[in-house]
């Protein structure tokens, strides 16, 4: 675990400080679009399903995805891929991180990382795992949690489009299950407004789409 942790890190090692300030690099060597200065269409709606949280409690997907701006990650904690799972939580602790010192972000966003591994990543490994990836305890909401079964499992990733299969040799080195990765940008009505890939998961435009949200759910919370 504590290698997949590392080498999250290592992935954002060199890359932004800020995401309102990086330095370009091979990646993202391009200016992202300022906040409000562009509109995210609605894709479809998000999802439900059933689901355990690391503290073992029973509580819905929709519970996770209504209210704020919420950002949804499939993960499974054994994950080694380098554009995969441990860049992912590498970004979303950046979002938090940044969250700790922009009051607007801490009350308005959320982070949801959803395990597909439900046999290995019980509620208390992703308890340990929440502990081990994430820098700060304020900020804004960052869940975790898995499928209660497989079955429901299915049910979600069908879903969501969300593609996962079991490598031909499970002690690969990146890990025994192969996935793409897709991360969904949710809005306060559970709406899905943009989903990022391994190549457009940039948390400069993660934030600056999340801020472009900001002024329409201020108009939904005050109907």
């Amino acid at each position: 675990m504590l290698r997949i942790v590392a080498l999250a890190f290592i992935l954002l090692s060199g890359r932004l400080t800020s995401a309102t300030d990086p330095p370009r690099d091979s990646d993202y060597d391009y200016d992202p679009p300022a906040a409000g200065s562009y509109s995210l269409p609605v894709i479809k709606p998000s999802a439900d399903g059933a689901l355990l949280d690391s503290n073992n409690k029973s509580v819905k997907l929709r519970d996770l995805t209504r209210g704020r701006i919420t950002l949804l990650s499939f993960i499974y904690t054994r994950c080694a891929a380098p554009k995969a799972c441990p860049y992912a939580t590498g970004v979303f602790n950046q979002l938090h991180d940044l969250s700790v010192d922009d009051e607007t972000l801490a009350k308005n966003m959320r982070l949801v990382s959803l395990s597909f591994d439900p046999e290995y990543d019980t509620p208390q490994r992703l308890a340990a795992y929440s502990d081990n990836v994430r820098d700060q305890k304020s900020g804004c909401e960052w869940s975790f949690a898995t499928a209660k079964s497989r079955a429901e499992l299915e049910t979600i990733l069908a879903a969501y489009d969300q593609a996962v299969d079991k490598r031909q040799n499970p002690a690969d080195p990146q890990g025994p299950l192969y996935h793409t990765l897709r991360v969904f940008l949710i809005d306060r009505e559970g709406r899905i407004r943009n989903i990022y890939s391994s190549g457009t998961l940039d948390p400069r435009l993660v934030v600056a789409d999340v801020k472009t949200l900001l002024p329409e759910n201020a108009r939904v919370s005050k109907q």
